[in-house]
């Protein structure tokens, strides 16, 4: 019994869920401009498990580019109506459409000046009759059993939520450096945001090797740094090649004298580089695909770092 009740749920669900296209119509098209040329926020309100809803809502807008915030429609009635402008748009919700607390809200927003949008499953409800734009997000079928405990009707709330927010998405050309710049914490952000120049290897912790420099005080030189490599310029820091512990087992194997030879002799010339200002994770895409461990960091030409597969596995990048 409880396989199939699940089982039952789910279809339930998913059924109402499908119907819901039928109301992407011009009402929703209304809603989408009304809220791309709202100056001020998109404040969801709602009460119990529709005010659950509402808070996810709200959510979604603020971090994909939509100010937004949540209001218990309880406490609007006791001081928290004072945070509605008239630049805003109050976004209710309510299936019934007769929720007391959020229904009362509506003749003082009308009197604040801000516009409305309601969320319900009843069209004819009185949210309906005075909001600006209704979207309906009516339901045939609840899932719960006893018919009692809304169930389809949330999920329905919450879809049409996100269509909002996809479409908004779209209309306002949001990117996803502009989704990282509201996720600075996350690893998303981290992603998108974090530049070559940001965790790069300078000063000591750079092996800058002249080419006339012997094998074996190039790799002094890189034990000193604690890198894996050396990068090798002339007098004005132009790049002129890597030595590598590649290079290094490379040439051991025919060459007994490889630690008196000059570095420029054994070094690979003209490296693969990155530019500094660069995303990291590009750096990463690029040591992934060429197999490689270390890139040496250019601006304008000159040297100013190198990037190690180290830096980046501390980043979480990879």
């Amino acid at each position: 019994m409880s396989i199939k009740l699940a089982k039952d749920v789910i279809r339930i669900e998913a059924q109402a869920v499908q119907a819901l296209s039928r109301s992407i119509d011009g009402q929703f098209l209304k809603a989408i401009d009304m809220i791309a040329k709202c100056r001020g926020r998109v404040i969801v309100t709602g009460m119990g498990k529709a005010g659950i809803i509402g808070r996810k809502i709200a959510a979604t807008f603020s971090s994909t580019g939509t100010p937004s915030i949540w209001m218990h429609s309880a406490e609007a009635e006791h001081g928290d109506l004072g945070q509605v402008t008239k630049n805003d748009i109050l976004m209710l919700l309510s299936n019934s459409g007769e929720t007391d607390e959020t229904k009362r809200l509506l003749p003082l927003i009308k009197k604040i000046g801000a516009k409305s949008i309601a969320l319900t499953g009843n069209p004819r409800s009185s949210l309906a009759k005075y909001s600006d734009v209704v979207l309906d997000v009516s339901v045939r079928k609840e899932g719960c059993p006893l018919g009692l405990a809304p169930m389809a009707s949330t999920t329905v709330t919450l879809v049409m939520g996100d269509c909002l927010a996809a479409c908004l998405i779209e209309r306002k050309g949001f990117q996803k450096e502009d989704f990282a710049f509201y996720h600075p914490a996350g690893t998303l952000g981290k992603k998108l945001l974090l530049k070559v120049e940001d965790i790069m290897r300078t000063g000591a912790t750079l092996a800058r090797v002249r080419p006339q420099m012997k094998v074996k005080e190039v790799l002094l030189a890189i034990t000193q740094s604690r890198c894996g490599s050396a990068c090798v310029v002339d007098g004005r820091n132009r790049l002129l090649g890597i030595f590598t512990d590649g290079d290094l087992r490379r040439h051991l194997e025919t060459d007994p004298t490889l630690t008196d030879r000059p570095v420029r002799e054994v070094m690979t010339k003209d490296p693969l580089t990155i530019e500094k200002d660069k995303l990291a994770l590009e750096a990463a895409h690029l040591l992934q695909e060429k197999r490689i461990d270390e890139l040496p960091v250019v601006a304008n030409g000159r040297l100013v770092g190198l990037l190690d597969v180290q830096d980046l596995l501390k980043t979480g990048l990879i």
